[in-house]
């Protein structure tokens, strides 16, 4: 049975998303919006739009928002002409952004409290995933509620993890991107230390790949590694750094240790200001590299 659903956010992940929820035959309506991808192709399949997340949710039964953090999860739930403004009764808000869960639980409260449903649902893996319908979701909320909207995310998802309560879902992409951003951090440092040593990328490649440090991580940032070719890992640097300040607060908040966490957040942000936040996170190897050719040697 075809859900109305409406999507905030045709980023690259989003776009991908709206594709695949139009090519499984649900009206889909979109909020316009300047920092969408272009959706001429999405029109063509049929995608409608409204100027206002408001109007946007008064005819929708299911909203996806894919939005960049809680600043805008916040705006576009609870803002002027926001969601809330126009919520169906009985409604599901599916928040896919990656965002602080204490404030996921907040909105989620909010939206109870309008009459409506809410689950956090955020994405693992790449934007070519996206185009092909197979995301990973994190879930968060209550069983029924996510079995009420699953037609609506199989149409996008391969597989959908329930984690547990409100905030569950966001809690575990936190720690994804963790160990995810952190694992490349670390290589990418490894990769622009290797060559101020003069060993070959080729080499250096093959020795972690057939040892211990052989897996995705690796794999992603390989290509660039190898030709300078950040297509495997299309994600802004200062997205990277977003979710390792949210993972930061979150350690923070739950007492945990983040003495790591500090340390890989220190060098995205480090590289921000040095490549601004629209690099790719893989162009982190050459940016430690610049900032390590530009560093006294000790004596």
């Amino acid at each position: 049975m075809s859900r109305r659903v409406g999507i905030v956010g045709v980023g690259l992940m989003g776009h991908g998303i709206a594709t695949n929820i139009l090519k499984h035959g649900h009206p889909l309506v979109a909020l316009e919006h300047p920092g969408n991808q272009p959706v001429d192709d999405l029109l063509a399949a049929g995608l409608q739009t409204e100027k206002t997340a408001r109007a946007l949710a008064a005819r929708c039964d299911v909203v996806i928002l894919c939005v960049t953090g809680s600043p805008e999860v916040e705006a576009v739930l609870s803002g002027a002409d926001g969601v809330l403004e126009g919520l169906r009764p009985g409604a599901v808000v599916v928040d896919c952004s990656t965002a602080i869960p204490s404030s996921t639980e907040r909105m989620a409260a909010i939206v109870q409290a309008a009459g409506g449903l809410f689950i956090d649902a955020p994405m693992t893996r790449t934007v070519q995933h996206a185009r092909e319908g197979r995301l990973n979701l994190l879930v968060g909320g209550d069983a029924a509620v996510l079995e009420k909207v699953m037609p609506v995310l199989r149409c996008f998802a391969e597989n959908v993890s329930h984690a547990g309560a409100i905030g569950a879902g966001h809690r575990l992409k936190l720690l994804h991107n963790f160990v995810s951003l952190g694992s490349v951090s670390l290589l990418a440092e490894a990769a622009a230390c290797a060559a101020q040593g003069g060993i070959r990328p080729e080499l250096f490649v093959e020795v972690l790949a057939s040892g211990g440090g052989a897996g995705i991580a690796l794999d992603r940032l390989t290509p660039y590694i190898l030709s300078r070719d950040s297509s495997t890992l299309q994600f802004f640097m200062a997205n990277a750094l977003k979710d390792l300040r949210y993972y930061v607060q979150m350690a923070a908040d739950s007492s945990a240790v983040h003495r790591i966490g500090d340390a890989v957040s220190a060098t995205l942000d480090a590289a921000v200001q040095q490549g601004g936040p629209r690099a790719m996170v893989p162009e982190l190897v050459s940016l430690l590299a610049e900032a390590g050719a530009n560093v006294s040697p000790r004596i």
